[in-house]
């Protein structure tokens, strides 16, 4: 994740629509000026009066409509910058997330499953096993991966998929489309739920999954197609009355309101939201959103590394707020837990496997075991099921890495949760 917030840039608008570029360096090539001219942002547009409203909407083009909170669409800076000047509209530009990996590109990659990684190191230290071969449970629960896409055909996932959808073509959900060709999605969902088939075996082996692409293939997306992923999502699960937990291995270091309103929106629901910390560590305060947020479950990277008797927290892994660690609470810029997170071997979009460090690594090890206790206890709801995740946490306190100490702290916070 960048320290500094990043704006979506899409496709060019025609050239009837074109608006001259503002600030164009007079040495500027006219082809350079040309380009710039026709780059276009991704806005949230809003205005009281509903004919204006609908006007704007004929006139710009609707990417999504969040209803109450507007809409979202694609403009020229200069066209911006002029509706920034009318009084009665309310204009902001939406944020790009990322997914929360250290480097793009896999630390190793294998064509072939590796026999000695059928349950990888973070599987065992979730079940508290150095010597588990195969795992189990999470049926009846739904894990969403919100990310790049899933490979729903890899031998590791594809019994387990539920829904494949894609929200990054623009104005429409396309169903049965979920295409992962950067490989961190379907790495995540490895690390959920994969069921063995090919070898590998996740968290939550008999987890359902809604591999749901929201991130395109440079693992970048905008906030709005997320937002829309995870009301969708919360609809879909009170629409068919099923338990269901949310992952968002992505990470900003800006706060979208629509994303906010969307985690809150499904929290409401009944889905349990866990997201990234963010990979901006070790420096306090660097903890980014979703996992910023009250209703969204921050996980912690945890490194396969142990000093003062624990695992060790990953340098890299983001850090909330000394100043708000110690009371065993939840608030905005909080770690809630710690998982495993560096050197993950997993599934890859190619069908072979691959080996990458990240937060995006330990929260699908936290969405898995969420999965995976409320399977067992389907009568619970996801404040119990949160509620569960903090108290196990709390039994396993991380000692070791920067800010790590005894307690509630800003890098592990509750501490590691596993089974017993």
């Amino acid at each position: 994740m960048k320290k500094s917030a990043k704006f979506i840039t899409t496709a060019m608008l025609a050239a009837t629509m074109l608006v001259p570029a503002m600030g164009v360096s007079a040495n500027e090539a006219p082809d350079a000026q040309k380009a710039n001219a026709n780059e276009t942002i991704r806005v949230l547009v809003d205005m009281p009066g509903k004919n204006d409203l609908e006007k704007a909407k004929d006139q710009y083009g609707v990417h999504w409509d969040f209803n109450s909170e507007g809409f979202t669409t694609d403009m020229t800076e200069k066209q911006f910058e002029a509706l920034k000047k009318n009084k009665n509209v309310t204009i902001e530009k939406v944020p790009e997330y990322a997914v929360e990996t250290t480097t793009l590109e896999p630390q190793a990659r294998y064509q072939a499953m590796a026999a000695s990684q059928s349950t990888p190191w973070g599987i065992k230290a979730i079940y508290n096993n150095s010597s588990i071969t195969k795992t189990s449970g999470g049926s009846g629960v739904n894990i969403a991966v919100l990310d790049t896409g899933v490979n729903t055909s890899h031998p590791d996932l594809a019994a387990n998929v539920e829904q494949c959808k894609d929200f990054t073509i623009g104005t429409s959900i396309r169903n049965g489309s979920c295409t992962d060709r950067q490989g961190h999605g379907t790495h995540v969902a490895g690390s959920a739920l994969a069921n063995g088939n090919g070898g590998l075996y996740g968290v939550a082996p008999q987890a359902d999954l809604w591999g749901y692409k929201v991130l395109g293939d440079d693992g970048s997306g905008s906030a709005d197609d997320i937002a829309t992923a995870i009301r969708h999502v919360a609809d879909q699960a009170s629409a068919l009355n099923q338990k269901t937990v949310i992952n968002m291995s992505l990470g900003s270091s800006a706060e979208s309101s629509l994303i906010t309103n969307a985690v809150n929106y499904a929290y409401g629901k009944g889905v349990l939201v866990i997201a990234a910390a963010g990979n901006e560590g070790p420096y306090q305060g660097s903890i980014g959103f979703p996992g910023a947020l009250q209703n969204a479950v921050a996980v912690a990277a945890l490194e396969n590394v142990q000093q003062n008797g624990t695992y060790r927290v990953a340098d890299f892994s983001s850090r909330g707020y000394s100043q708000y660690a110690g009371d065993y609470s939840i608030g905005k810029y909080d770690v809630e837990v710690s998982a495993p997170g560096a050197s993950i071997y997993s599934a890859w979009y190619d069908g072979g496997y691959a080996t990458i460090s990240g937060t995006s690594m330990a929260s699908p090890h936290a969405a898995g075991l969420a999965a995976k206790i409320w399977a067992a206890n389907p009568s619970a709801t996801h404040t119990q099921i949160r509620g569960d995740l903090q108290n196990r946490a709390a039994n396993n306190d991380i000692l070791s890495g920067y800010y790590a100490g005894s307690g509630d702290d800003s890098a592990s916070g509750f501490g590691f949760y596993r089974l017993p």
